[in-house]
């Protein structure tokens, strides 16, 4: 087995450095030099320089400061994608407090746990979540600072200068919660270098990143994708992001490229579906892109396929976590394979690790360690799952994978997904994968279920093609399908059509939500042919 190189040989091979005291929150002050007047964020309302946002920031830090917070306190973030997001975030960062980034979809009960595990002494709300940031919801916890984000900020008389409070790059700067797909979410601790690192890599050799650049991503900024994406990426380099705070329909998306003539697109593969699919493709002028990037799900050769043909673009499919911040397996401009998660991003380490302890061949299944500088180093108060999941240095992520000559990984599924079925094992992902490929789903999900008796089955909840009618022969066409497809034993037993798959914050399929449903499904759709 090959030594695994130490994070000071990942970074220098992308010539990555920085002081030792350094507070990430200069990756928007490091721009008034140079890139003062030049647009930081775009949106419906106007645009702002980064001067602009700067002093929005400055103020935000100076109001929670002199609302008592002090450095090293966890400001709770509950905001749409709107200026005051990044103000938020950087000022914070810059009074020496920590922003916790939460996703604004949450339920009541889910903040207060938030609130609770975070210890957070003050939260932040855009004006449709202060509900959730409500007196009763704080009481008994640490929040004694609660500020709504209105048509006047409550920072909006507070000094526009702030001085930066001294860190070090490995200091505490931020934190996120993982999505919980186990238990409670776990909160995800970062350094003040994590983000910079995440730009000097991935942004900077993948995407090429440059101050002509204008991000847009569907993806929200609370989403560790969505953070890299609209926040760190164009600031790294004076470029511009465009921020929608609205809920990201196929109509709305097209509306924003059009308007704002956005050069970078981020998504997921149930986007670029929904784009390719909706009826205003056909009036979308998306000629400004040059390059549209897909994350969180793997992308179908019939989702990539579809984009191409309809709007002439190529998708570059990556992978990447909450845990290491942002993407750190992605496809490029030389080597792009659908289906594959791509090569290692420059600046990361990979190894995949058989049963046996001994790491995987080429065209061998492994579980995938990755290993990086923005990776983050343990869970908030969470020792047992820090033990399982940040191992000697590396992150185990629990996803299986093989890996071909050219260094492209093909995910083949979760380490503990795999399933005995009628005495046969099944990996629920590949039965899901063909289903996605019949012309008449537009999205499916399928896992394993526990019948009454304990014994296990597979289900499969599909969304049709709009038209489609949802009906036993479809079922059982679908079931010839996947069999066609893969093995005869490889076929959901169970199939509920739905009209639409319940989403998560994120725009992935919320399967939990799936799994722990009770109520009736809904009607299907009814076909109007």
């Amino acid at each position: 087995m090959n030594p695994a190189p130490s994070l000071e040989t990942l970074a220098a091979a992308v010539d990555f450095a920085l002081p030792e005291h350094y507070n990430a929150s200069r990756l928007l002050w490091d721009n008034l030099a140079e890139n003062g007047e030049r647009p930081a964020v775009i949106t419906d309302r106007g645009d702002w320089t980064y001067r602009r946002l700067a002093d929005e920031a400055a103020r935000v830090g100076n109001a929670l400061l002199a609302a008592g917070c002090t450095p090293g306190d966890r400001v709770l973030l509950l905001m749409d994608d709107e200026p005051a997001y990044p103000a938020a975030v950087m000022g914070a960062m810059r009074a020496g407090l920590v922003p916790v980034l939460i996703n604004t979809l949450s339920p009541a009960e889910l903040i207060r746990f938030h609130l609770e595990d975070s210890a957070a002494s003050a939260a932040i709300a855009s004006a449709p979540h202060a509900a959730l940031v409500s007196a009763a919801q704080v009481r008994g916890t640490n929040c004694r600072v609660v500020m709504v984000n209105g048509e006047t900020p409550p920072w909006a008389n507070a000094p526009p200068q702030l001085a930066e409070h001294p860190v070090t790059r490995r200091d505490m700067a931020f934190w996120m919660y993982s999505s919980g797909s186990t238990g409670k979410p776990k909160g995800v601790v970062h350094k003040h270098e994590d983000a910079v690192y995440t730009a000097a890599t991935y942004a900077r050799h993948i995407l090429r990143i440059g101050p002509d650049d204008v991000c847009f991503s569907v993806p929200k900024i609370f989403f560790a994708y969505g953070f890299g994406n609209s926040v760190t990426f164009p600031m790294s380099v004076g470029a511009a992001a465009v921020l929608m705070a609205r809920r990201p329909e196929p109509g709305a998306v097209f509306e924003q490229i059009n308007r704002h003539r956005p050069t970078l697109l981020f998504g997921l593969p149930t986007l670029y579906t929904a784009l390719t699919r909706d009826p205003a493709a056909a009036r979308a002028d998306l000629a400004s892109l040059r390059l549209c990037i897909s994350a969180a799900e793997v992308l179908s050769a019939e989702i990539a396929g579809a984009w191409k043909a309809r709007f002439g673009l190529d998708i570059i499919e990556g992978l990447g976590s909450t845990e290491m911040l942002h993407i750190y397996l992605s496809n490029d401009a030389q080597v792009r394979k659908t289906g594959s998660a791509g090569r290692a991003v420059p600046g990361y380490a990979i190894k995949l690790t058989r049963p046996d302890g001994r790491e995987a061949g080429p065209a061998e299944e492994g579980v995938m360690s990755v290993r990086g500088l923005s990776g983050a180093e343990y869970y908030w108060n969470r020792p047992a799952k820090t033990a399982e999941t940040m191992r000697d240095g590396w992150l185990y992520t629990g996803d299986r994978f093989s890996r071909d000559a050219d260094g492209c990984y093909f995910f083949k599924g979760r380490a503990d997904d795999l399933v005995k079925v009628s005495g046969q094992w099944v990996y629920p992902l590949e039965i899901e994968l063909a289903l996605n490929e019949h012309p008449k789903v537009h999205e499916s999900c399928v896992q394993a279920v526990e019948l009454e008796d304990r014994r296990l089955t597979i289900k499969a909840w599909v969304a049709p093609v709009a038209g489609v009618t949802a009906d036993d022969a479809l079922a059982r066409d679908l079931r010839a399908y996947a069999k066609r497809a893969l093995l005869p034993h490889k076929y959901p037993r169970e199939i509920v059509f739905l009209e639409r798959l319940p989403k998560t914050g994120t725009d992935k399929i919320d399967r939990q939500a799936l799994r722990r449903s009770d109520a009736p499904p809904q009607p299907p759709p009814r076909s109007t042919a």
